[in-house]
């Protein structure tokens, strides 16, 4: 028998009982659906938080140095590190942050106060809505100068500042040279709650002639390994103990967060596959049914010259059919409830197509291995003995 001919005899048996058809597909409608749904959602999640911390730089590398009496890496000596390997990096600026007690007349709030250096502003891609950022005269002139982020002109001053309008860090008045331009809806603890002054003014606030804190931009994300290690060599001549150093970047933490996110999309993925497990134990019983109900067919088609891989083929190829026409229902069905959930969660979630093969392969290797045994079955019947069952 061709197997054109089984695919034909399959469709004809599907349709002649579509509701018990459909009620064998559902599981692996289901199965198949919860595989791309939960991938997809996973995958749009780690899009998500990959994409937010890309907004911070992946071409950043931050420095902390333990100083102890007679070993710490100077400022002027970062500088001339950084201008030495200027084929690696792009810049670098000191890092002091602390928080402090700012007011304005009456009104005080406490908040974090980040000492920076010139570069800070291109490092991160800062934007201002008005004025000017740090500059290095202000920072070798130890000027009070600071800019402000949003939502530090709503806390403060209602809403009402401009540049020239002081206010009092720590008690001491500084002059607001810029306003940095509203990023995050100015909501408390986000990047919008922050002022900024030069480095110098940071260390002496906070008690201190050594700055522990470092962030170097590479020229992109792919050379920040390789300036990692330039640095670990450049930090270690100096400090001559690994432990009083520690270098870190974004792309350990978005390598991090992958693997961890992978691991996931792989658990829950394998969690949902158990419902297919459970479709292909649903089409193995009806197929054993059909195989009770259609006993004197085979007799018939066996009296009539039927070989049994022609009965074997009929069934496994029914199971098979129905196997892959619910895997396909199925992928349609995660495929729009991946888009649903992702705007429901606020995230770009779509499927990927090694999950929609994935489950596809799946669920039409689970009907042709479930449908084999009922099959089989069918296949070693008598004929005489299918002829006389009723």
């Amino acid at each position: 028998m061709k197997i054109s001919q089984s695919f034909k005899l399959a469709f004809q048996s599907i349709w002649g009982s579509k509701l018990r058809s459909f009620l064998t597909m559902l599981g692996m409608i289901i199965g198949v659906g919860s595989v791309i749904t939960l991938v997809g959602l996973v995958n749009g999640v780690t899009n998500y938080v990959v994409s937010t911390f890309s907004d911070l730089g992946t071409n950043l590398i931050t420095v902390n140095v333990s100083s102890t009496d007679t070993r710490y890496v100077d400022v002027d000596e970062m500088y001339a590190f950084v201008k030495e390997n200027s084929n690696l990096f792009q810049g670098v600026s000191p890092n002091v942050s602390s928080r402090y007690t700012v007011k304005n007349g009456s009104t005080s709030m406490t908040t974090t106060v980040n000492g920076v250096g010139e570069d800070y502003f291109e490092l991160y891609n800062l934007e201002l809505s008005a004025g000017r950022f740090i500059q290095y005269a202000d920072i070798k002139n130890r000027y009070n100068a600071c800019v402000i982020g949003t939502y530090i002109v709503e806390e403060l001053f209602d809403g009402k500042v401009s540049v020239g309008d002081t206010l009092k860090i720590n008690g001491q008045v500084y002059e607001i040279v810029g306003i940095q331009e509203e990023k995050a809806d100015s909501k408390e603890g986000s990047s919008d709650d922050v002022i900024f002054i030069p480095y110098s003014n940071a260390a002496r606030l906070a008690g201190t002639s050594k700055i522990s804190n470092y962030i170097v931009a590479a020229h992109n994300a792919d050379m920040v390994e390789q300036g990692e290690d330039v640095l670990d060599t450049f930090l270690y001549e100096i400090m001559k103990n690994e432990n009083l150093y520690f270098i870190s970047s974004m792309t350990m933490l978005l390598d991090a967060i992958d693997s961890m996110t992978s691991m996931l999309s792989s658990i829950l993925g394998g969690i949902a596959g158990i419902s297919l497990l459970v479709a292909g134990i649903g089409i193995m019983n009806i197929m054993l049914v059909s195989v009770v109900e259609r006993t004197k067919e085979i007799g018939i088609r066996k009296a009539i010259g039927a070989k049994r891989r022609d009965i074997m083929s009929q069934f496994v190829i029914e199971a098979a059919f129905i196997s892959c026409l619910g895997g396909t229902i199925g992928i349609f069905f995660g495929y729009l409830l991946t888009g649903l959930l992702g705007n429901a969660f606020g995230i770009e979630a779509a499927p990927t197509w090694n999950s929609i093969l994935l489950a596809f392969g799946v669920s039409a290797a689970i009907g042709i291995g479930f449908g084999y045994m009922p099959a089989n079955k069918a296949a070693k019947l008598n004929p005489i003995d299918a002829l006389r069952s009723e």
